[in-house]
């Protein structure tokens, strides 16, 4: 220094000033630093009905608790717990959760500085011939050995890995949504398909028991046929409606086992029977959950998972952005370097470096604005996907409540239904064995009740899955408590904002 001063005349005044500038350069960086480019997230306007179109005036608050228990089947509710430890797909949508809180973690780093450290020793011989070869007064090998610490950071000074970071953090939330989705298609998909699966049982029952009736009709007909009392034409009407009846069996066998292996799927099980606990008439009729449009956007998972895409791509456009704009990083290093061990750590081996780079695009034929358009368009198409998906989800609801209140109505009718048409069968066998109408008309009738009394089981599960996408479609605290039940998932927050 005092060589310096020598030489460069003013050096002390000018170093006090360097001193000043620097300080007053670091300041300005901090200030930037907390610049933001780009636009802060706000929910856009949705328009939303004011309440359904088939709203239910006996709703209830139930959309935040365990609606399946309401079925009370404890088979039910122990294949759905199965299912959420289980299946196969909440496993994927969790290990997807994992991988993406690990982006975060990658991308926030860079709000930090990075901190490495370093070491090394080695040994070497000098050649003692040639242009370059040995010195006689040094020794032809030697050591070398070194540690250093080193540090580089990148001054956020637009806000770029902030908002790649907003951006980062919003993509950890969108994929937490997509798999609590996953969740609430399961619980549903399971409930709809062992409500099938009892469908079919049912089914099954009412082909069973009219094979038996129509057998004993066909061995009086054969004996009266023996007899001389009918014709060969009716005998082989009585022998049509049986073997009809009989193959029906084969078909409903054919769908319980498919059902019970689509169970077992979702259930991330090899196929195999399925256990069954009430018939489909013992089962509780869930109530209709109550809820106003709007809820729906924050109790759908899919909904919020639109949402955060469309944080993200709202913070990106300022990623992009920042690249009009410098970048400034600072990088330094502190370490030993010494030809002796012994020496390494000692004040004289000491070595250290600091440097500041600045770069700043000047042409980039485009390449900047191109990424700045393409960027402006992925958020409008995420805008646009996030208000299709909630007009989606306003008519999946009303869907489910219309479909509910009309089952309940065709099942009221439909029991009418097959109350007259077995007063018909019943008459219809009076008329033929009194002689006053032909065996036609008694195949008719029991043709008739038999379609009747599988149409009406088909129609009271209908109205059971119908309640069941109720609850799907209006998401809720439910789905929060099935995720509970769900193992090898920890929840965790998201990284808090620097």
């Amino acid at each position: 220094m005092i060589i310096l001063t020598k030489i460069i005349p003013g050096y002390s005044a000018w170093r006090t000033a360097g001193s000043k500038s620097l300080l007053i350069v670091m300041t300005s960086i901090i200030i930037l630093s907390g610049c933001m480019l780009g636009k802060d997230y706000s929910r856009p306007q949705v328009d939303t009905p004011g309440n359904w179109r088939f709203e239910e005036k006996d709703a209830l608050a139930l959309a935040n608790t365990s609606w399946w228990k309401q079925f009370q089947d404890p088979v039910l509710n122990d294949l759905i717990r199965t299912s959420l430890q289980e299946n196969k797909d909440v496993r994927i949508a969790t290990a997807r959760v994992e991988e993406y809180m690990g982006k975060l973690g990658v991308t926030r780093a860079d709000l930090f500085p990075q901190v490495g450290l370093g070491a090394g020793a080695g040994r070497q011989r000098l050649t003692e011939v040639g242009p370059t070869g040995w010195n006689p007064t040094t020794q032809p090998t030697s050591y070398t050995f070194q540690g250093n610490l080193n540090a580089n950071w990148e001054l956020d000074l637009w806000g770029k890995i902030r908002r790649a970071t907003e951006a980062a953090r919003a993509d950890l939330l969108s994929t937490d949504e997509a798999r609590r989705a996953v969740i609430m298609t399961l619980v549903a998909s399971v409930a709809n398909g062992y409500i099938n699966l009892l469908n079919y049982d049912q089914q099954l029952v009412i082909a069973r028991e009219t094979l038996k009736s129509r057998k004993d009709s066909l061995e009086i007909f054969q004996k009266r046929y023996a007899g001389g009392v009918i014709s060969e034409l009716e005998l082989n009407q009585s022998r049509s409606e049986y073997e009809d009846a009989r193959a029906v069996i084969p078909q409903l066998e054919k769908n319980i086992a498919q059902q019970e292996n689509a169970l077992n799927l979702l259930l991330g099980r090899n196929p195999g029977p399925i256990p069954r606990g009430r018939t489909l008439d013992e089962l509780v009729l869930p109530a209709v959950p109550a809820g106003i449009p709007s809820d729906l956007l924050d109790r759908r998972p899919d909904v919020r998972q639109a949402e955060q895409n469309l944080v993200a791509a709202n913070a990106r456009i300022a990623v992009a952005k920042a690249l009009y704009f410098p970048s400034i990083s600072l990088t330094g290093a502190f370490g030993f370097a010494s030809a002796e061990l012994n020496d390494l750590l000692t004040g004289p081996a000491k070595t250290w470096n600091y440097a500041a780079s600045l770069t700043a695009p000047i042409f980039t034929a485009g390449k900047i604005k191109g990424q700045v358009k393409q960027a402006e368009a992925l958020q409008e198409q995420a805008l646009v996907k996030y208000l299709q998906t909630v007009q989606a989800a306003f008519k999946e609801v009303d869907d489910s409540l219309v479909d509910q209140r009309k089952y309940r109505e065709r099942l009221a009718v439909q029991g009418e239904q097959v109350t007259a048409l077995r007063n018909t069968r019943r008459l219809a066998g009076l008329r033929y064995d009194n002689g006053y109408s032909s065996y036609l008309e008694v195949l008719d009738a029991e043709r008739s009740l038999f379609n009747g009394q599988l149409s009406q089981v088909q129609t009271k599960g209908n109205l059971f899955q119908s309640l069941v996408n109720v609850y799907k479609t209006m998401g809720g605290g439910w789905i929060t408590e099935a995720d509970k039940m769900a193992s090898g998932y920890t929840e965790k927050k998201p990284a808090p904002s620097p």
